[in-house]
């Protein structure tokens, strides 16, 4: 879909994805899914971080988290953990989701094999980077980590775990949520644009039919769009800089990202539990890390560890859903 030139194949694609996969009604189907796999997240993390602060590896936790709700939405199984059922079929989707095309020799049809593939790697790996950046920025700017605790506290207490629908009274979470997809976009260039007609960019001359590569990257840092630019500043959307032309980390236009929906749901329910379930602190008083990977996706070099230790609310949790887990 998202090199699929204009046409019938791609507007197919694109009323399969708006209708069929990413439509409200779809994705709140699923809202189960979503919420078992932060419960399965949660668990691995409190295992040794109920009594004290325990150092945790969190990028392949985020990998397997998204993997998993994406697997679980098309297969209907987990494909990451430890209670696998099948672990020779595990092992082969797992080999995808690092990159080896051979795997899908045995889909007979090429366009069912290149969605489901697509699906899957700019699916899961999108989400899971994003959760990574962060969890970094806020490890690096603790009094804004403290003031997303607060508001988690005040607005949903430490009595329930915090649902999808309660992220729209967590202001504070979605300003950090744009925050870092502006400072840290997990496609850092949007898919490809195609010229309609002749135009004039910056004063360079684009004739009709040349294919566009937009820099998101760039312009979510550019000084002359925003204030402090370099700096993680959540408060920025608290102050009505949220232009759509400005931020534009899921494209805009007919190529936008069709699993948008998905993406924004799966990391505010994940990133506000970890924030509602522990309390975090960095491996060493040196700051986190934030050198950038290359790549279709933008990754941190350096994966990131942090120390977490559970909040009161986690042994609730345990002790309410253990054996859903």
């Amino acid at each position: 879909m998202a090199t699929s030139p204009y046409g019938d194949h791609w507007r197919n694609l694109r009323r399969i994805g708006a209708l069929e996969i990413f439509s409200t009604n779809r994705l709140n189907m699923f809202l189960g899914i979503r919420k078992d796999e932060v419960k399965h997240l949660l668990w691995k993390l409190s295992r040794n971080s109920c009594q004290g602060f325990a150092k945790v590896e969190l990028k392949s936790m985020f990998s397997e988290l998204t993997f998993n709700i994406i697997m679980r939405m098309v297969a209907g199984k987990r494909y990451y953990g430890e209670d696998l059922k099948d672990e020779e079929e595990a092992r082969k989707i797992q080999e995808v989701s690092e990159g080896d095309s051979s795997v899908w020799r045995c889909v007979e049809s090429s366009r069912v094999c290149a969605g489901v593939e697509v699906l899957l790697l700019a699916g899961t790996d999108t989400s899971a980077v994003t959760l990574e950046w962060a969890m970094a920025n806020l490890l690096n700017h603790p009094d804004e980590l403290q003031k997303a605790r607060v508001e988690m506290d005040h607005q949903i207490g430490q009595e329930k775990l915090m649902d999808e629908p309660d992220v729209s009274k967590l202001h504070y979470l979605q300003s950090v949520i744009s925050e870092t997809l502006r400072l840290y976009p997990a496609a850092p260039l949007l898919v490809p644009h195609m010229a309609s007609d002749d135009c004039t960019i910056e004063g360079y001359d684009i004739p009709r039919d040349t294919m566009l590569l937009v820099n998101a990257w760039a312009i979510h840092r550019d000084p002359k769009l925003w204030d402090d630019a370099t700096s993680f500043k959540p408060e920025r959307f608290e102050n009505g800089e949220s232009d759509a032309h400005k931020l534009m980390h899921f494209g805009l236009g007919r190529r936008a990202c069709p699993g948008a929906g998905l993406a924004q749901r799966t990391v505010s329910l994940t990133l506000g539990s970890l924030i509602q379930c522990f309390e975090w602190e960095r491996v060493t008083k040196e700051e986190v890390d934030m050198t950038e990977g290359i790549g279709v996706t933008m990754p941190k070099v350096v994966p990131l560890e942090a120390m977490c230790k559970a909040r009161p609310i986690m042994h609730k949790v345990l002790s309410e859903s253990l054996h859903d887990v």
